[in-house]
């Protein structure tokens, strides 16, 4: 009967944590560059050790189910529709490439592109403050900047009859997009061990960039909606199991007075 507890809890708990990806995705279906999450469950196994039997005469004894792993895998490599906003420091990537900021302490830290600024050193940053790795200055007296599709930044100010290039935004690749980790704002740090190229825009299918837009989350809120009916039903399922077995806990318990 203890099993029967056991195994709806290890239910009720994985359809909890489905259940706060979905809501995730849901609160930032507005967000600019979100991407959502993906849970997939995976099953733990374990050896089940007999006490009065070496390890080593296990042998091929067969593994006993010992619970549910839940992980939520971000879909980076879903993009996101371009809406246009008309506004020149608006940056978005039409691709699967990333921009390199210049993180703390030397970190790797990877954009999808949003609003760019200009920091108080001159340096155009992303707005949180980070500055592109490109490390590209724009003047005091700049009147306006143009960021083409192949990265080329270029300024125009009051005492110049043509712009003037002032540096290129490149972007990079990462073979392995599951070893990202999301972090706050967009941003994505590279673990270890994962592979990051750099490229051109236009080329090695990093995409292009393009200026006076931003890329919208790639949450689709028909197919968020169906997968929160099925894990709600799912929860009330395994809560079903828990009530189950109380009863006939109950049940047992009256049995021996």
């Amino acid at each position: 009967m203890n099993g029967a507890f056991y195994v709806a809890a290890i239910g009720l708990q994985s359809q909890q944590r489905a259940l706060d990806v979905i809501a995730s995705n849901i609160a930032n279906v507005n967000t600019p560059g979100f991407k959502r999450s993906e849970v997939r469950f995976s099953d733990v196994l374990a050896l089940r050790d007999d006490p009065d039997v070496p390890r080593a005469d296990l042998g091929d004894a067969p593994l006993a189910g010992d619970g549910v792993l839940v992980d939520a895998a971000p879909m980076i490599n879903e993009a996101g529709a371009l809406d246009q906003t008309g506004h020149p420091m608006d940056l978005a990537i039409d691709g699967q490439g990333f921009i390199e900021l210049m993180g703390p302490d030397g970190q790797t830290t990877l954009w999808r592109g949003g609003t760019l600024k200009v920091g108080d050193d001159g340096l155009l940053a992303a707005a949180n403050g980070m500055a592109l790795k490109a490390a590209i200055t724009i003047p005091d007296d700049a009147t306006a900047v143009t960021i083409g599709s192949d990265g080329t930044v270029s300024v125009q100010t009051a005492d110049a009859t043509t712009p003037t290039e002032v540096g290129q935004i490149g972007l990079v690749r990462v073979d392995d997009p599951s070893g990202l980790e999301r972090l706050d704002g967009g941003l994505y740090r590279v673990n270890d061990g994962v592979r990051v190229t750099d490229a051109k825009p236009g080329e090695d299918g990093v995409g292009t960039l393009v200026q006076g837009s931003l890329e919208r989350s790639n949450v689709e809120m028909t197919s968020e909606m169906v997968q929160l009916m099925l894990v709600q039903r799912a929860f009330g399922a395994n809560a079903e199991v828990v009530q189950a077995a109380d009863q006939l806990m109950s049940i047992a318990n009256g049995l021996r007075r």
